[in-house]
């Protein structure tokens, strides 16, 4: 079965798919496929920002812009669409200064980390903090409250001990800082920031792969600390994608497994809201589950509104094929419900492979949603668009 980019660069076992349209949904898609270029062998997507309607950057394996009008791809150093590098993060602060932030070197022995910075006319590597040579950096994320407050995250490997640490690198408008602490087996993977001192992040308190618990850390504007959230089940749990909207909303999501292993069972999607004091989990549906293949998750979040967001992922076929098709979810306020989404990948590919990792939302009712389509032999960029704003 082909990988998508998600899988293979964030490896945390991100795998998805779908098989047909879920009971219920709209007749008529409220969200359109937008042309997008290729720069590179493989160009799935994974975060997205934007400074206005006109200056919009989705990057990943690829690295694209839009202007208003279309989508153009620009190189950016270091990323190459070999599944060795990507851009996990993106901050537009304007037309001529946006950043972004990732790994390169992955599979290859001695990955570290890489941060960019538009300039208006090209992308450029930006020196960032420093590391002795037996420290692996890795970025997977980032957000900003302004061109004076932008955070990087993801962790240190320290080779001499085996030891790993959270990683956060913040931007003054002046030079990179990091700061780390021990995480033991944790990972950060989303992140968002309401104002400076209000910054949360999100991943999952390991192991991965049987019994990971959901991970929340809030910054204060002094230090980084884990809160208290919910698990689901008693399986793995994990959390991709967290938005601020106020002190007392936050929305954070990924998915739940009911069962550990060795038990076969199909994970669910898993959404959690903090009302400003706790973390409580919000019921949200999924596609099925009619089998043990057809799995539900969701990466990210995006909103025109608190009573208009948008959450976005992926599901597994019912028959265990691996073939995915995409997975968009809506809150009105009320309650999560399942919106139809567009799934690109053509017939003639033979393999579907479509799924949704990132989102913005550049002014109101104007949603952009980002990810990867199958494109044999590769992986595109893809990007669904929606000028409706609250329809659901």
């Amino acid at each position: 079965m082909k990988r998508t980019v998600a899988v293979v660069l964030l490896a945390f076992a991100i795998t998805l798919s779908i098989s047909t349209r879920p009971a219920g949904a709209q007749s008529a898609p409220t969200f359109k496929v937008v042309p997008t270029p290729n720069l590179n062998f493989n160009n799935g997507l994974l975060a997205a920002s934007a400074s206005s309607p006109t200056d919009i950057w989705a990057v990943g394996q690829s690295t694209i812009h839009f202007d208003g009008t279309k989508w153009h791809a620009f190189p950016a150093p270091m990323i190459h669409g070999d599944n060795t590098s990507f851009l996990g993060g993106v901050v537009t602060i304007s037309p001529k200064e946006a950043w972004a932030v990732g790994t390169f070197g992955v599979g290859l022995g001695s990955p570290t980390q890489v941060i960019e910075k538009w300039d208006g006319t090209k992308w450029s590597v930006a020196a960032g903090p420093t590391f002795t040579s037996n420290k692996e950096p890795s970025l997977r994320t980032m957000t900003a409250t302004s061109s004076t407050d932008i955070w990087a995250i993801g962790d240190l490997l320290d080779n001499n001990t085996s030891r790993l640490f959270f990683l956060f690198e913040h931007f003054d408008g002046k030079s990179w800082k990091a700061t780390t602490s021990l995480s033991g087996d944790q990972f950060l993977l989303g992140a968002s920031a309401h104002a400076t001192n209000d910054v949360w992040a999100v991943g999952f308190n390991g192991p991965q792969n049987d019994s990971s618990k959901p991970l929340a850390m809030h910054f204060d504007g002094t230090h980084w600390r884990a809160t208290s959230i919910p698990r689901v089940g008693l399986g793995a749990n994990q959390l991709n994608g967290v938005l601020a909207l106020a002190p007392n909303d936050v929305w954070a999501v990924g998915f739940s497994t009911p069962v550990p292993p060795p038990a076969q069972v199909a994970t669910l999607t898993l959404i959690e809201h903090f009302d400003g004091t706790k973390w409580t989990v919000v019921s949200s549906p999924n596609v099925g589950p009619t089998s043990v293949s057809q799995s539900n998750r969701l990466f990210g979040l995006t909103a025109n509104s608190p009573t208009d967001i948008w959450a976005f992922g992926s599901s597994f076929a019912a028959d265990g094929s691996g073939h995915q098709m995409t997975l968009l979810l809506h809150w009105n306020g009320s309650k999560w419900s399942i919106a139809p989404s567009p799934n690109p990948t053509p017939k003639r590919s033979g393999f579907l492979a479509d799924l949704l990792t990132a989102g913005v939302v550049p002014s109101p009712g104007n949603v952009w949603i980002f990810g990867a389509e199958d494109e044999a032999p590769h992986d595109g960029t893809l990007a669904i668009h929606s000028m409706t704003g609250a329809s659901f």
